[in-house]
């Protein structure tokens, strides 16, 4: 049979059986063998696109302490067929009684992918704490005639890489001119992209993958802010003579700055797994070091500080990029772990932290995840999905009351499903 119509067939027969007992297919072969002449092309999705597998209820042995039958639930867990196949670390630390828990591989050096935003997100508050801003100011230089209104002189739009700015900002820079009664600016719209470096892509990023653009100025997360607000402004009938890029003078005047807190960053950094927002709050790790021209080095060194701090060694990690796209990051769920319990001692970045974090069954990416089992409402956790890759990191209850924390990290998987539903087991046993 020819393998097009072996597939149209394979998915008829499928597509026959009640819901539960249908099979998730990889969408790559099937593009393959429907369009063989064609390269088939994907979209790794995060983990709310995945339904669940069946979890199955775990034995509590009465003769076990609480540790002793988590630790057996685990080994059985990890001993299957999938360990052939994959690497796995695991760690999972009582945060109540300040002792690890279990440890599996927990000092294998593997990509973390996602759970990178954990990383990132743990050492921003750290650094720049919880009260933080992140800004995009508006300038002006020269001055405004009184008799006809125009500015001769420039507007300087400074960014700050700030990934919410939108057109509503923008609308508030337009806004801000107009106020000044300016009826039309003799000189140019320039923007400062002073705040970072030139790089526009990330250390260790795939060029065929869907990356965000790195500017220190997006609207709406487009990289055409000057261009906008040209337009902007002459729709408003201001008329503007130019456009171009500049460091801000000395003497320019500020005229307006759009500001957004460092939880509203996180939260769609850590709910949503937003790459853009997580490089941005990379760079503004890195931007605490200088005041111009950071470099993705310096939001580097910063988290090896913290590394170290903790106790761990900063040679055993590369950190490569804030978002965990980069192919060339490498740590271990033991890392992971101790900046977790990091967060977790520390209230002001805690109690910031958590509420970023996805919960299973809830939201974010783990809204379609271990619905109806013990670990729904429970687990708040960060995923992690690229090519081969599937992690998971976070914190939980369990069933004695004693707080816990986690990482999960699988390597090596040609689907990710397997790996998602063998963190799934671990969170309802270590729940349960």
């Amino acid at each position: 049979m020819k393998p097009k119509l072996f597939a149209i067939v394979m998915m008829a027969v499928l597509f026959s059986f009640p819901l539960k007992a249908q099979v998730y297919i990889d969408s790559i072969e099937i593009a393959r063998l429907l369009n063989e002449n064609q390269q088939a092309t994907t979209v790794i999705l995060e983990d709310d696109s995945i339904l669940d597998s069946i979890i199955p209820t775990f034995d509590t042995n009465p003769e076990l302490s609480w540790q002793e039958n988590i630790r057996l639930r685990l080994d059985n867990l990890l001993t299957g067929k999938l360990s052939e196949t994959i690497q796995t670390g695991l760690m999972v630390w009582d945060l109540t009684g300040d002792s690890c828990l279990y440890s599996y591989n927990a000092r294998l050096h593997l990509r973390p992918a996602s759970t990178m935003k954990c990383v990132t997100a743990i050492v921003a508050l750290d650094r720049l704490g919880s009260y933080y801003k992140f800004s995009t100011r508006l300038y002006f230089t020269g001055s405004i005639v009184d008799s006809t209104r125009v500015l001769q002189g420039n507007l300087y739009c400074v960014g700050g890489m700030d990934p919410m700015f939108d057109s509503s900002d923008l609308s508030s820079f337009v806004s801000a001119v107009k106020e000044l009664g300016i009826s039309a600016v003799d000189g140019n719209i320039y923007v400062d992209l002073s705040f970072k470096e030139r790089e526009k892509m990330g250390w260790g990023w795939c060029w065929d993958d869907d990356n965000p653009s790195l500017s220190p100025i997006l609207v709406g997360r487009r990289d055409d802010f000057v261009e906008r607000f040209q337009k902007a402004l002459r729709q408003a009938g201001i008329e503007v003579s130019g456009i171009g890029e500049q460091q801000l003078p000395s003497a320019a005047q500020l005229l307006d700055t759009r500001f957004h807190s460092i939880d509203q960053v996180m939260h769609r950094m850590m709910k949503r797994s937003d790459n853009l927002f997580a490089e941005s709050m990379f760079y503004q790790i890195a931007a605490a070091r200088r005041a111009r021209w950071a470099k993705a080095q310096h939001a580097r060194a910063e988290i090896k500080q913290l590394v170290k701090r903790i106790g761990m060694n900063p040679s055993d990690c590369i950190i490569a990029d804030g978002s965990g796209l980069s192919l060339y990051n490498y740590l271990s769920a033991e890392l992971e772990v101790k900046l977790l319990r990091y967060a977790f001692l520390k209230p002001d970045i805690y109690n910031t932290f958590l509420n970023t974090l996805p919960i299973a069954g809830v939201d974010g990416t783990l809204r379609n995840r271990m619905k109806s089992t013990p670990a729904q409402g429970n687990v708040r956790a960060k995923t992690g999905t690229v090519r081969g890759v599937s992690s998971l990191a976070g914190y939980l209850t369990a069933s004695n009351g004693n707080r816990l924390c986690f990482a999960i990290i699988s390597n090596g998987g040609l689907t990710h499903s397997p790996m998602r539903n063998l963190q799934n087991k671990i969170c309802v046993a270590l729940c349960q």
